[in-house]
């Protein structure tokens, strides 16, 4: 498009695509789309969450389409429209030669969360986020593919420290107006409309469809006027309301999901369930059998053919349990359609059915009606063997002393994906260094292998990247401060402008603040710590951010350990803590840092992602050796905390990992970052940098993770020679 001026029938086409774009989740990984909503208004770009949706909202037509009459930005605007058809029309995928069968009937794929984008807050954390991560790579891999979950109307707390640096929680009113979805409607234009029952109702809801490319993902939504109001309340907040509310959503999500997918003609040849919060849908699947005339245990046997299971928890605790008087008071109506009395019922859900002591599991009756199950790390694999040995005896007829290599369960490592994380500035990098379509081959390994070479980037550009990095991060930490401050004047806007310093060594921690995290670890070390932060020649400093969950004092006790330390100690300046924790301060913190500081105390960390997200940007690893840096640490590509094993004192355990992390730190990492040549460039640093990302970006991506699940699960199942 070389004309100066837009013909009006060009600039309707443009501005219909625009609108057809900015509700699809794929701009969120292209950077070319990101630019022209940028561009269209950059403060709204900004405090809008980066939504699409919003700024074709905030930009009247009129103004888009005068904007579209400069010859250069309609350009792009077409440019960026091409890119998309064409990506939505591709036939010749991975998916099309590997798994073709999926097209018609797709990999149906349940989580109470998804995490895509900052835009669309209704996930807790890292399930939601490798769920999102996990239907971005399907829709890359043109895989046959199908998610549903809730609409959560309120999304997922907004966090914010009060005056006693205690967290507090408020929540947003979501507004699909304004949000990358659209509406599920029948062929007059009006809500499909889905029933199931629950309790004492027979409960409606409609859906929503978030486009991730190729790939539909559904939202399931009570908030409907027949509906009473705790029932419209299911779909409210994530994860939201007690025992209760926790089984009518996981009801609705299981029972509810199948109901819709079978209401749009969507015929699953695979029902995927992540983590045991849709177990109910193996039920509905069982009665949609029994009501076609098959006995019980046929109908069980056949529901289990078309079921697998990702478990994400290595702690008992952390599977979903409910009492026998909850199972019959939330899912009686439902649940006698199996023509099970209650207590079969109920024997479903426990390890050893005869016990009328034991609650009902959620994880237990996914185990059982599935035909494989997986954890999601190697190490996770043989702590949920052991976990589940008991099941696995006791439906044998066997001893309890069972041997855990013997249960089915096996294990995918999780990954990312790899263009949703990787940060704008990079991806930049990438388009001007490499030219358009470079984003075509960057999962694969030979992409990745070139950075091993200084002839393809020297070490200098390297470093230079890595700074501009950090310089972004303490920019946006320094605004973000400002926003948190309360009261703020003029002095706080200079003292905020000294915040952290750019030349030195920048540590983050950002995750969930579950206590076995162990958030506060490196300060049991104070006084060192402060030492080491001081020291002018090798400055150290960290950047935190996290939510605790509202009902975890223990959790926000150390979110409050941590700010007061910020503010009151000798660490001021050069600690900061980022309120409200989301996939946007997780993308400013994983690229700007220069060591991603993880320490659970293993093995609780089941697999963990936000190492990997680090790995995109040169940002070094330093963790315990859990969940996926165990498999992933060779020696070279970052800093291991300990050795792989731990002692079974939790207090020696702490002990132990407190040393050992302050040794790491102090004799490996500080050195090896200020060890500069005479041009001042970290050569070593940067050659760990180098080895890191050649060796482990293309391993731990969900390109590789979803490949993996599509030929050793997805797939049927070849028959036993």
């Amino acid at each position: 498009m070389n004309e100066k001026t837009t013909s009006p029938a060009v600039i309707d086409e443009l501005v219909t695509g625009l609108n057809l774009l900015a509700r699809n989740l794929w701009w969120t990984w292209n950077q070319d789309a990101q630019d022209i909503f940028h561009e269209l208004s950059p403060r709204g770009w900004q405090n809008l969450y980066h939504n699409a949706v919003a700024i074709l909202h905030e930009v009247s037509d009129y103004e888009l389409r005068v904007r579209l009459m400069d010859g250069d930005f309609a350009r792009r605007v077409r440019m960026v429209l091409e890119q998309f058809e064409a990506y939505l029309a591709e036939r010749r995928t991975w998916a099309s030669e590997h798994a073709p069968g999926f097209r018609q009937h797709p990999v149906a794929y349940f989580s109470a969360e998804f995490g895509f984008h900052e835009t669309l807050p209704i996930a807790a954390g890292g399930l939601g986020v490798l769920a999102g991560d996990h239907a971005k790579s399907a829709s890359d891999l043109g895989l046959g593919f199908v998610g549903i979950s809730l609409f959560y109307r309120e999304g997922y707390f907004m966090q914010e420290i009060n005056g006693d640096n205690w967290q507090t929680e408020y929540f947003s009113l979501l507004n699909p107006r304004n949000l990358p979805l659209e509406p599920v409607l029948d062929a007059r234009g009006e809500p499909v409309i889905t029933t199931v029952k629950i309790a004492t109702a027979v409960v409606a809801f409609r859906a929503w469809r978030v486009n991730v490319g190729r790939v539909p993902v559904y939202l399931l939504d009570a908030n409907l006027p027949d509906n009473e109001p705790h029932y419209r309340d299911l779909t409210a907040r994530v994860y939201g309301g007690d025992s209760t509310t926790r089984i009518m959503q996981e009801i609705l999500l299981g029972v509810g999901g199948v109901r819709l997918l079978r209401k749009l003609g969507i015929s699953p040849s695979v029902f995927h369930m992540n983590e045991g919060h849709a177990a109910f849908l193996t039920l509905e699947l069982v009665r949609e059998k029994v009501a076609q005339g098959q006995g019980l245990k046929e109908a069980m046997a056949a529901t289990r053919e078309e079921c697998l299971f990702t478990t994400h928890t290595p702690v008992a605790a952390g599977h979903d349990r409910f009492t026998s008087d909850l199972v019959h008071y939330a899912g009686n109506k439902f649940l006698s359609q199996l023509k099970l009395s209650h207590e079969e019922l109920m024997g479903l859900g426990r390890i050893d059915p005869a016990d009328a002591q034991e609650p009902f599991c959620m994880t237990v009756l996914a185990l059982k009606l599935s035909r494989a199950a997986n954890a999601v790390s190697e190490l996770h694999g043989e702590v949920s063997r052991e976990m589940w040995k008991p099941l696995y005896a006791a439906r044998k007829g066997g001893a309890r002393t069972a041997s855990a290599a013997a249960v089915p369960i096996g294990h995918i490592t999780n990954g990312v994906h790899v263009l949703g994380w990787m940060k704008g500035t990079v991806r930049r990098y990438w388009r001007n260094r490499l030219g358009s379509g470079w984003d075509k081959d960057v999962n694969q390994a030979e992409f990745w292998a070139r950075l091993a070479d200084p002839g393809f980037i020297s070490d200098e550009e390297l470093w230079s990247l890595r700074y501009l990095l950090r310089r972004e991060l303490l920019e946006f930490t320094r605004r973000r401060l400002l926003l948190q401050g309360h009261r703020v004047t003029q002095k706080d806007f200079i003292a905020f402008d000294h915040l952290l310093n750019p030349d030195a060594l920048t540590i983050g921690f950002a995750r969930r603040f579950a206590t076995y995290k162990r958030a506060p670890l490196v300060f049991q070390h104070f006084e060192q710590i402060v030492k080491l932060a001081h020291d002018r020649q090798r400055p150290i400093q960290f950047v935190y951010a996290g939510k605790a969950h509202p009902r975890d004092d223990e959790g926000k006790r150390f979110i409050q350990h941590i700010i007061h330390l910020s503010k009151y100690s000798e660490l001021k300046g050069h600690l900061v803590f980022i309120e409200n924790y989301d996939i946007h301060v997780a993308r400013q913190m994983v690229s700007g840092c220069d060591v991603w500081l993880n320490n659970p105390r293993r093995p609780l960390e089941a697999s963990g992602t936000s190492g990997m997200k680090a790995l995109l940007h040169g940002c070094l690893n330093l963790s315990i050796l859990d969940g996926w840096w165990r498999e992933a640490y060779d020696g070279r590509n970052g800093f291991a905390i300990g050795v792989d094993d731990h002692p079974d004192s939790v207090e020696e355990q702490d002990r132990r990992d407190s040393e050992n992390l302050y040794r790491v730190l102090t004799e490996e990492v500080i050195p090896c970052f200020y060890n500069r040549d005479a041009q001042g460039i970290p050569r070593q640093w940067l050659g760990k940098i180098r080895h890191a990302m050649a060796g482990l970006v293309p391993r731990f991506s969900t390109w590789r993770m979803l490949q993996q699940y599509t030929q050793e699960y997805y797939l049927p199942r070849k028959p036993a020679e």
